[in-house]
Protein backbone atom coordinates (compact mmCIF):
# COMPACT_ATOMS: atom_id res chain seq x y z
CA UNK A 1 0.00 0.00 0.00
CA UNK A 2 1.44 3.40 -1.01
CA UNK A 3 2.15 5.94 1.71
CA UNK A 4 3.09 9.59 1.87
CA UNK A 5 4.94 11.44 4.60
CA UNK A 6 4.43 15.06 5.57
CA UNK A 7 7.32 16.96 7.17
CA UNK A 8 6.61 19.64 9.78
CA UNK A 9 9.02 22.11 11.36
CA UNK A 10 7.92 23.17 14.85
CA UNK A 11 10.15 26.08 15.79
CA UNK A 12 9.49 29.14 17.92
CA UNK A 13 10.62 31.30 20.79
CA UNK A 14 8.42 29.28 23.16
CA UNK A 15 6.78 25.85 22.97
CA UNK A 16 4.89 23.80 25.52
CA UNK A 17 3.61 20.26 25.04
CA UNK A 18 1.68 19.14 28.09
CA UNK A 19 1.22 15.46 28.81
CA UNK A 20 -1.32 13.62 30.97
CA UNK A 21 0.66 14.53 34.10
CA UNK A 22 0.40 18.29 33.48
CA UNK A 23 -2.07 19.97 35.85
CA UNK A 24 -3.63 23.44 35.99
CA UNK A 25 -1.55 24.69 38.93
CA UNK A 26 1.76 23.28 37.64
CA UNK A 27 1.73 22.96 33.85
CA UNK A 28 4.79 21.04 32.77
CA UNK A 29 5.96 20.45 29.21
CA UNK A 30 7.15 17.28 27.55
CA UNK A 31 10.65 17.36 26.07
CA UNK A 32 9.25 16.77 22.55
CA UNK A 33 5.94 17.48 20.78
CA UNK A 34 3.14 15.10 21.75
CA UNK A 35 0.87 13.40 19.24
CA UNK A 36 -2.12 15.06 20.88
CA UNK A 37 -0.56 18.50 20.44
CA UNK A 38 0.40 17.90 16.81
CA UNK A 39 -3.04 16.54 15.89
CA UNK A 40 -4.64 19.51 17.65
CA UNK A 41 -2.50 21.80 15.49
CA UNK A 42 -3.70 19.99 12.36
CA UNK A 43 -7.34 20.31 13.45
CA UNK A 44 -6.83 24.07 13.87
CA UNK A 45 -5.42 24.26 10.35
CA UNK A 46 -8.46 22.33 9.06
CA UNK A 47 -10.88 24.50 11.02
CA UNK A 48 -12.26 21.48 12.90
CA UNK A 49 -13.97 22.10 16.25
CA UNK A 50 -13.33 19.94 19.31
CA UNK A 51 -16.71 18.25 19.00
CA UNK A 52 -16.33 17.57 15.28
CA UNK A 53 -12.77 16.28 15.76
CA UNK A 54 -13.91 13.48 18.07
CA UNK A 55 -16.35 11.97 15.58
CA UNK A 56 -14.98 12.80 12.14
CA UNK A 57 -11.24 13.43 12.32
CA UNK A 58 -9.43 11.94 15.29
CA UNK A 59 -10.17 8.32 14.26
CA UNK A 60 -8.36 9.03 10.97
CA UNK A 61 -5.57 11.20 12.39
CA UNK A 62 -4.71 8.73 15.16
CA UNK A 63 -3.86 6.20 12.45
CA UNK A 64 -0.97 8.36 11.19
CA UNK A 65 2.49 7.11 12.18
CA UNK A 66 4.46 9.85 13.91
CA UNK A 67 8.16 10.49 14.41
CA UNK A 68 9.93 13.47 15.92
CA UNK A 69 13.55 14.67 15.85
CA UNK A 70 14.88 17.31 18.24
CA UNK A 71 17.11 19.48 16.06
CA UNK A 72 17.37 21.89 19.00
CA UNK A 73 15.99 20.58 22.28
CA UNK A 74 15.69 24.09 23.73
CA UNK A 75 16.05 25.29 27.30
CA UNK A 76 13.39 24.70 29.95
CA UNK A 77 12.08 27.84 31.62
CA UNK A 78 9.31 28.51 34.16
CA UNK A 79 6.82 31.36 33.98
CA UNK A 80 5.06 32.60 37.12
CA UNK A 81 1.36 33.42 36.70
CA UNK A 82 -1.40 34.82 38.88
CA UNK A 83 -4.95 34.20 37.68
CA UNK A 84 -8.23 35.85 38.63
CA UNK A 85 -7.11 38.62 41.01
CA UNK A 86 -10.28 40.20 42.49
CA UNK A 87 -12.45 38.55 39.82
CA UNK A 88 -14.36 36.29 42.25
CA UNK A 89 -13.38 32.86 40.97
CA UNK A 90 -15.68 29.97 41.86
CA UNK A 91 -14.26 27.23 44.07
CA UNK A 92 -15.13 23.56 44.10
CA UNK A 93 -17.23 23.97 47.28
CA UNK A 94 -19.46 26.55 45.56
CA UNK A 95 -17.95 29.56 47.32
CA UNK A 96 -15.91 32.31 45.67
CA UNK A 97 -12.35 33.52 46.12
CA UNK A 98 -11.02 37.00 45.37
CA UNK A 99 -7.33 36.36 46.03
CA UNK A 100 -5.26 35.43 42.96
CA UNK A 101 -4.60 31.81 42.07
CA UNK A 102 -0.87 31.18 41.63
CA UNK A 103 0.15 28.91 38.73
CA UNK A 104 3.53 27.89 37.30
CA UNK A 105 3.91 27.09 33.61
CA UNK A 106 6.90 25.46 31.94
CA UNK A 107 8.10 26.18 28.41
CA UNK A 108 10.78 25.05 25.96
CA UNK A 109 12.68 28.15 24.90
CA UNK A 110 14.37 28.38 21.47
CA UNK A 111 13.58 24.76 20.49
CA UNK A 112 13.19 23.29 16.99
CA UNK A 113 11.66 19.93 16.06
CA UNK A 114 11.25 18.00 12.83
CA UNK A 115 7.98 16.01 12.93
CA UNK A 116 6.98 13.35 10.40
CA UNK A 117 3.46 12.02 9.88
CA UNK A 118 2.98 9.06 7.55
CA UNK A 119 -0.30 7.77 6.16
CA UNK A 120 -2.59 7.59 3.14
CA UNK A 121 -1.71 9.97 0.27
CA UNK A 122 -5.21 11.51 0.21
CA UNK A 123 -5.13 12.44 3.89
CA UNK A 124 -1.54 13.71 3.75
CA UNK A 125 -2.33 15.96 0.76
CA UNK A 126 -5.39 17.33 2.57
CA UNK A 127 -3.31 18.16 5.64
CA UNK A 128 -0.64 19.86 3.53
CA UNK A 129 -3.23 22.10 1.87
CA UNK A 130 -4.66 23.02 5.28
CA UNK A 131 -1.22 23.95 6.65
CA UNK A 132 -0.55 26.17 3.63
CA UNK A 133 -3.80 28.07 4.28
CA UNK A 134 -4.87 27.39 7.88
CA UNK A 135 -8.43 28.25 8.90
CA UNK A 136 -7.51 29.12 12.49
CA UNK A 137 -4.22 30.42 13.98
CA UNK A 138 -1.57 27.78 14.62
CA UNK A 139 0.46 27.60 17.81
CA UNK A 140 3.02 25.30 19.40
CA UNK A 141 1.14 23.64 22.24
CA UNK A 142 -0.35 26.79 23.81
CA UNK A 143 -1.92 29.90 22.34
CA UNK A 144 0.92 32.13 23.55
CA UNK A 145 3.46 30.08 21.54
CA UNK A 146 3.25 31.12 17.86
CA UNK A 147 5.62 29.46 15.36
CA UNK A 148 8.53 31.55 14.10
CA UNK A 149 8.60 29.96 10.61
CA UNK A 150 6.19 28.12 8.28
CA UNK A 151 5.20 24.76 9.76
CA UNK A 152 4.87 22.83 6.48
CA UNK A 153 8.38 21.73 5.46
CA UNK A 154 7.43 19.41 2.58
CA UNK A 155 5.94 16.10 1.47
CA UNK A 156 7.76 12.97 0.36
CA UNK A 157 6.31 10.14 -1.72
CA UNK A 158 8.95 7.77 -0.40
CA UNK A 159 7.59 4.53 1.02
CA UNK A 160 10.57 4.28 3.37
CA UNK A 161 10.17 3.90 7.12
CA UNK A 162 10.19 7.01 9.32
CA UNK A 163 13.65 6.38 10.78
CA UNK A 164 15.17 6.29 7.27
CA UNK A 165 13.42 9.57 6.38
CA UNK A 166 14.69 11.20 9.58
CA UNK A 167 18.21 10.15 8.57
CA UNK A 168 17.79 11.60 5.08
CA UNK A 169 16.73 15.11 6.16
CA UNK A 170 19.82 17.31 6.73
CA UNK A 171 20.42 19.06 10.02
CA UNK A 172 20.88 22.77 9.27
CA UNK A 173 22.59 25.40 11.38
CA UNK A 174 20.25 28.27 12.14
CA UNK A 175 22.94 30.95 11.94
CA UNK A 176 26.35 30.89 10.34
CA UNK A 177 29.03 29.32 12.52
CA UNK A 178 26.65 27.31 14.71
CA UNK A 179 28.30 24.07 15.81
CA UNK A 180 26.57 20.82 14.88
CA UNK A 181 25.54 18.48 17.72
CA UNK A 182 27.14 15.04 17.87
CA UNK A 183 23.73 13.31 17.74
CA UNK A 184 20.01 14.10 17.57
CA UNK A 185 17.43 12.56 19.90
CA UNK A 186 14.36 11.10 18.16
CA UNK A 187 11.09 9.41 19.11
CA UNK A 188 9.16 7.06 16.81
CA UNK A 189 6.00 5.00 17.03
CA UNK A 190 6.81 1.33 17.46
CA UNK A 191 7.59 -0.62 14.29
CA UNK A 192 9.18 -4.06 14.03
CA UNK A 193 11.47 -2.68 11.30
CA UNK A 194 13.45 -0.79 13.98
CA UNK A 195 14.02 -3.69 16.38
CA UNK A 196 17.63 -4.37 15.33
CA UNK A 197 18.62 -0.78 14.60
CA UNK A 198 21.67 0.17 16.72
CA UNK A 199 20.39 3.73 17.21
CA UNK A 200 17.34 2.60 19.20
CA UNK A 201 18.16 2.70 22.91
CA UNK A 202 14.83 2.63 24.80
CA UNK A 203 11.06 2.26 24.57
CA UNK A 204 8.26 3.75 26.66
CA UNK A 205 4.47 3.80 26.81
CA UNK A 206 2.95 7.28 26.49
CA UNK A 207 -0.67 8.40 26.78
CA UNK A 208 -0.90 11.08 24.10
CA UNK A 209 -3.00 9.57 21.27
CA UNK A 210 -6.17 11.70 21.51
CA UNK A 211 -9.62 10.17 21.54
CA UNK A 212 -11.37 13.44 22.43
CA UNK A 213 -10.40 17.11 22.85
CA UNK A 214 -13.73 18.31 24.28
CA UNK A 215 -13.35 16.12 27.35
CA UNK A 216 -9.64 15.24 27.13
CA UNK A 217 -9.17 11.50 26.68
CA UNK A 218 -6.10 9.68 25.35
CA UNK A 219 -5.03 6.21 24.35
CA UNK A 220 -1.60 4.69 24.97
CA UNK A 221 1.02 4.10 22.29
CA UNK A 222 4.51 2.56 22.36
CA UNK A 223 7.28 5.00 21.51
CA UNK A 224 10.87 4.08 20.63
CA UNK A 225 13.75 6.44 21.41
CA UNK A 226 16.77 6.78 19.12
CA UNK A 227 19.98 8.79 18.95
CA UNK A 228 21.05 9.59 15.37
CA UNK A 229 24.66 10.70 14.82
CA UNK A 230 25.13 13.88 12.76
CA UNK A 231 27.49 13.91 9.80
CA UNK A 232 28.70 10.37 10.44
CA UNK A 233 28.32 7.29 8.27
CA UNK A 234 24.67 6.16 8.24
CA UNK A 235 23.82 9.27 10.24
CA UNK A 236 22.06 12.58 9.59
CA UNK A 237 23.73 14.61 6.81
CA UNK A 238 24.93 18.08 7.70
CA UNK A 239 23.68 20.90 5.49
CA UNK A 240 26.35 23.28 4.27
CA UNK A 241 24.26 26.47 4.44
CA UNK A 242 22.35 27.89 7.38
CA UNK A 243 18.65 28.68 7.19
CA UNK A 244 19.44 32.35 7.77
CA UNK A 245 22.71 34.22 7.95
CA UNK A 246 21.78 36.61 10.70
CA UNK A 247 19.12 37.00 13.34
CA UNK A 248 16.55 39.57 12.15
CA UNK A 249 16.13 42.72 14.26
CA UNK A 250 13.20 42.82 16.66
CA UNK A 251 10.03 44.54 15.40
CA UNK A 252 9.39 48.09 16.51
CA UNK A 253 6.84 48.71 19.26
CA UNK A 254 3.22 49.07 18.20
CA UNK A 255 2.79 52.58 19.57
CA UNK A 256 5.30 55.17 18.29
CA UNK A 257 4.69 58.22 20.45
CA UNK A 258 7.33 60.29 18.63
CA UNK A 259 5.49 60.13 15.31
CA UNK A 260 4.21 63.53 14.18
CA UNK A 261 0.84 62.06 13.12
CA UNK A 262 0.26 60.71 16.62
CA UNK A 263 1.17 64.09 18.11
CA UNK A 264 -1.27 65.82 15.77
CA UNK A 265 -4.09 63.41 16.72
CA UNK A 266 -3.23 63.97 20.40
CA UNK A 267 -3.50 67.76 20.06
CA UNK A 268 -6.82 67.48 18.22
CA UNK A 269 -8.25 65.15 20.87
CA UNK A 270 -7.18 67.40 23.77
CA UNK A 271 -8.71 70.38 21.98
CA UNK A 272 -12.03 68.61 21.35
CA UNK A 273 -12.19 67.64 25.05
CA UNK A 274 -11.43 71.26 26.09
CA UNK A 275 -8.33 70.11 27.97
CA UNK A 276 -10.40 68.19 30.55
CA UNK A 277 -10.38 64.54 31.60
CA UNK A 278 -13.38 62.85 30.00
CA UNK A 279 -13.98 60.88 33.21
CA UNK A 280 -13.42 63.12 36.23
CA UNK A 281 -13.39 66.56 34.44
CA UNK A 282 -10.11 67.62 36.06
CA UNK A 283 -7.28 69.04 33.97
CA UNK A 284 -6.10 66.48 31.43
CA UNK A 285 -2.38 65.93 31.02
CA UNK A 286 -2.42 62.81 28.83
CA UNK A 287 -4.45 60.83 26.31
CA UNK A 288 -5.54 57.21 26.56
CA UNK A 289 -5.83 54.76 23.63
CA UNK A 290 -9.30 53.19 23.44
CA UNK A 291 -8.11 51.21 20.39
CA UNK A 292 -4.65 49.98 19.34
CA UNK A 293 -5.74 49.04 15.81
CA UNK A 294 -3.92 52.08 14.37
CA UNK A 295 -1.30 52.55 17.09
CA UNK A 296 2.17 53.33 15.82
CA UNK A 297 1.53 56.63 14.05
CA UNK A 298 -1.76 55.97 12.26
CA UNK A 299 -4.01 57.11 15.14
CA UNK A 300 -7.04 59.29 14.58
CA UNK A 301 -8.57 61.49 17.31
CA UNK A 302 -11.37 58.93 17.73
CA UNK A 303 -8.82 56.38 18.98
CA UNK A 304 -7.86 58.62 21.92
CA UNK A 305 -9.49 60.13 25.01
CA UNK A 306 -8.17 62.98 27.16
CA UNK A 307 -7.52 61.88 30.75
CA UNK A 308 -5.73 63.02 33.90
CA UNK A 309 -2.79 61.04 35.25
CA UNK A 310 -4.84 59.39 38.01
CA UNK A 311 -7.53 58.14 35.59
CA UNK A 312 -4.88 57.02 33.11
CA UNK A 313 -3.21 54.89 35.79
CA UNK A 314 -6.57 53.41 36.80
CA UNK A 315 -7.41 52.53 33.17
CA UNK A 316 -4.01 50.90 32.71
CA UNK A 317 -4.50 48.77 35.85
CA UNK A 318 -7.88 47.56 34.56
CA UNK A 319 -6.48 46.69 31.13
CA UNK A 320 -3.64 44.68 32.62
CA UNK A 321 -6.10 42.86 34.85
CA UNK A 322 -8.42 41.79 32.01
CA UNK A 323 -5.63 41.12 29.49
CA UNK A 324 -6.85 43.75 27.00
CA UNK A 325 -5.36 43.49 23.50
CA UNK A 326 -6.34 45.70 20.53
CA UNK A 327 -9.58 47.07 22.03
CA UNK A 328 -8.96 48.95 25.27
CA UNK A 329 -11.09 50.39 28.07
CA UNK A 330 -13.12 53.46 27.08
CA UNK A 331 -13.49 55.79 30.12
CA UNK A 332 -16.70 57.21 28.59
CA UNK A 333 -18.38 53.79 28.61
CA UNK A 334 -20.77 53.63 31.65
CA UNK A 335 -20.08 49.92 32.25
CA UNK A 336 -16.49 50.74 33.34
CA UNK A 337 -17.48 53.62 35.68
CA UNK A 338 -17.59 51.74 39.00
CA UNK A 339 -14.38 49.83 38.32
CA UNK A 340 -12.51 53.01 37.34
CA UNK A 341 -13.64 54.70 40.57
CA UNK A 342 -12.53 51.65 42.56
CA UNK A 343 -9.07 51.65 40.95
CA UNK A 344 -8.70 55.41 41.50
CA UNK A 345 -9.40 54.90 45.21
CA UNK A 346 -6.87 52.06 45.41
CA UNK A 347 -4.20 54.28 43.84
CA UNK A 348 -5.00 57.15 46.21
CA UNK A 349 -4.78 54.84 49.25
CA UNK A 350 -1.41 53.57 48.08
CA UNK A 351 -0.16 57.10 47.53
CA UNK A 352 -1.34 58.11 50.99
CA UNK A 353 0.54 55.23 52.61
CA UNK A 354 3.60 56.12 50.60
CA UNK A 355 3.34 59.76 51.72
CA UNK A 356 3.00 58.69 55.37
CA UNK A 357 6.05 56.44 55.16
CA UNK A 358 8.09 59.23 53.57
CA UNK A 359 7.08 61.64 56.33
CA UNK A 360 8.01 59.14 59.07
CA UNK A 361 11.34 58.49 57.41
CA UNK A 362 12.14 62.17 57.25
CA UNK A 363 11.15 62.64 60.90
CA UNK A 364 13.38 59.77 62.03
CA UNK A 365 16.36 61.12 60.09
CA UNK A 366 16.02 64.51 61.79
Amino acid sequence: MSRKTILLTLEGHLQSWGDHQSKFIVRQTNSMPTKSGVLGLLCAALGVSRKEAQTNWLPKLRGLKMACRADRPGMRIWDYHTVGAKLSLHRADGKSRTDPLVTCREYLCDASFLVLLQGSPILIDQLAQALERPVWPLYLGRKNCPPSRPILAGITDSDADLLSILRSVPWRPRIEGEQAPSFLVCSLEFDHAYENDPCIYASTVVYDSPVSFEMPSHEARVVLHAALPVGAENGVPLATKPLQRKIPPPPRPRADYSDSRYKEARVQRMKSDHGLCVFCKSTADSVHHVSYKRAGGEEIPGDLRSVCRLCHDALTMIEYGIGATMDRVNPEDPRWRDLIIQKRQEILRFRSLKTQKRARSMAESE
